[in-house]
Parts: C-alpha cells; structure tokens; sequence
C-alpha cells in the first residue's frame, strides 16, 4: 500500500516556504504524494440557509493545487501529486484539461486528479455555476475531459458542454487517472460508473463500510478492485467522533486499510498543535519511521 501526506494549508497560513520544506520533505522520507484539496475563496458560516457542512471559512488558507503542484513538479523528480479533491463541476471544463495536460507533461506524469461537487454553494455562485446541476455537471466533464486529452479533434454537443472541433495541444503522454471523492452512495455509483477510482473519506469504521459497498456496486457492473485505485483521505481530528489521532491509532487505522485491500492512503499532520512546518515534517519523519517507507 502507498502512503502520501495530506499538504496542512490550514495550519501553514499561505506560506509559500512552507510548501517548498513540506514537498521536498515528504519525497525525501520516500512519501508516494502529496495531497492537495481545494477552496476557491473561503466564505463565513454565520447566516448561511442552509447551513455548511464542514469547518472550513474564510479564515482558513488553501493554495490553489494546479498552481502549487505545477511549483513542486519542478523542484521533486519523483513525489506524485494528488488533487484531492478538485470541486471540478464549478470549473471550466476545457481549461482543466489544458492545465492538467500540461501539468502532467511538465511533471513527467505524475499528477492524478480526484474530483468531487463539494459542499460550498457560495463557491459556485461566485463562479457563476448553478449548484442544484453539479452532479449533472461532473458527469459530463468526465468523459470529456478523457476525449480532450487523447483524441486528436473533439466535438461535443451535450447539455452543458458544446465544442464544435477542437483539441488540447499538446496533449498528455500518458493517461491522467481520474478518482470520485466522497463518502455517500451517489458518489460510490458515479466511481464504478465513470472513475479509475474512488478518494474514500472519513473515519476507518466509515470508509471500510464504503469500501464494501464499492465491491458490490463494482460486482453489480462486472468490475473488479483490480485496476480500481482505492485512496483512502484521513480526516483531521476535529472531524473525528473520538478526536484520537496519535501516531500508534494512525498507523492501526493504516494496517486495516492496507487489509481491507486499499491501495492507498493520506494521511493528516494537522490538529496535532504543530505550529511549524518543521514540527509537520518531523511528524510525517516518525510515521515514515514506523511505516519502514
């Protein structure tokens, strides 16, 4: 199983130093990737009908992981690079694709994209979006953004995409995998149906749960696990119903995942109190440590 390093934007304040020390660090102590999930802008929780979901608000900082990977592609050689997740329905399909394309041909292939609707309707307002059609959105971005990264002229008229022939220019060497992140039924489905494979999230009791409602929903459509990447996303503490996160529980909850047959996971350094990028590394060092990575 491999084992990458969720980036702590949260805790790093938008240092750009912080980046440079945390990527450098997690490919030296032989980390598979880093993880990176996004916010386009942050917005209050206060007066909010209906109410978000998760903690995260305007005071909580998150690079832009295209920028920030295309950054690390050129200061790594081998450290993989994980949007996880990109909220994909509130961006523009086309230019996604050109992005990534040229991420990937820059990096040497080593980006993958985990995609999912998000939960911040303020977001897609803000970027012009209609929030109630964003499962409708994703499902058709998918298989476009494929077609754009291998065929040579693409023309696509569907319900909310129309491009009269086309092509991404150059196009990517190799295939750029595409996961579904989430933890509910309808993003299970739209894994089986349309993704190379599927972010799980949550705490472990949850995710193996949904990592057995994989399995059938995947024999349901004559798919196996093989070739099916299952990346398991830790939750910070905060998020946790018992809030334990010490490193002797993080390690146990790796060695039932690895069990279970996922093939890889993230882990968290934030919400242990580190108020350093150095205490972070020093954290994925003792892990790596126990991990013999």
């Amino acid at each position: 199983m491999k084992v990458g390093v969720i980036y702590p934007s949260i805790e790093m304040h938008g240092d750009p130093a912080a980046v440079r020390e945390i990527g450098l660090a997690a490919e030296a102590l032989n980390y598979d990737h880093v993880l990176m999930y996004e916010h386009v802008i942050g917005t209050p929780h206060e007066n909010r009908n209906p109410p978000f979901e998760y903690f995260v608000s305007d005071k909580h900082p998150h690079h832009e992981p295209l920028v920030t990977f295309a950054y690390l592609a050129g200061i790594t050689q081998k450290i993989k690079m994980i949007c996880g997740v990109m909220i994909l329905a509130q961006r523009q399909t086309v230019l996604v694709a050109k992005q990534l394309a040229d991420l990937s041909l820059l990096s040497g292939g080593r980006v993958r994209l985990g995609v999912g609707t998000g939960w911040n309707y303020v977001e897609y307002q803000a970027l012009g979006v209609d929030w109630s059609k964003r499962g409708k959105i994703l499902d058709e971005q998918i298989p476009y953004l494929r077609r754009l990264w291998t065929e040579e002229l693409v023309s696509i008229d569907g319900q909310f995409h129309q491009l009269d022939r086309g092509a991404i220019v150059p196009r990517p060497q190799q295939a750029i995998p595409i996961y579904i992140g989430g933890d509910s039924d309808v993003t299970f489905r739209r894994g089986v149906r349309v993704g190379d494979g599927h972010i799980f999230i949550g705490p472990m009791d949850r995710v193996l749960a949904g990592h057995n409602r994989m399995g059938q929903l995947l024999a349901e459509q004559q798919r196996s696990f093989e070739g099916f990447h299952t990346n398991w996303f830790m939750l910070p503490a905060r998020m946790l119903p018992d809030r334990k996160n010490d490193i002797p529980t993080l390690v146990g909850e790796l060695n039932r995942w690895r069990d279970a047959g996922g093939n890889a996971a993230s882990i968290q350094t934030q919400d242990y109190g580190f108020t350093t990028a150095r205490q972070h590394i020093d954290f994925m060092a003792e892990v790596a440590h126990r991990l013999h990575l």
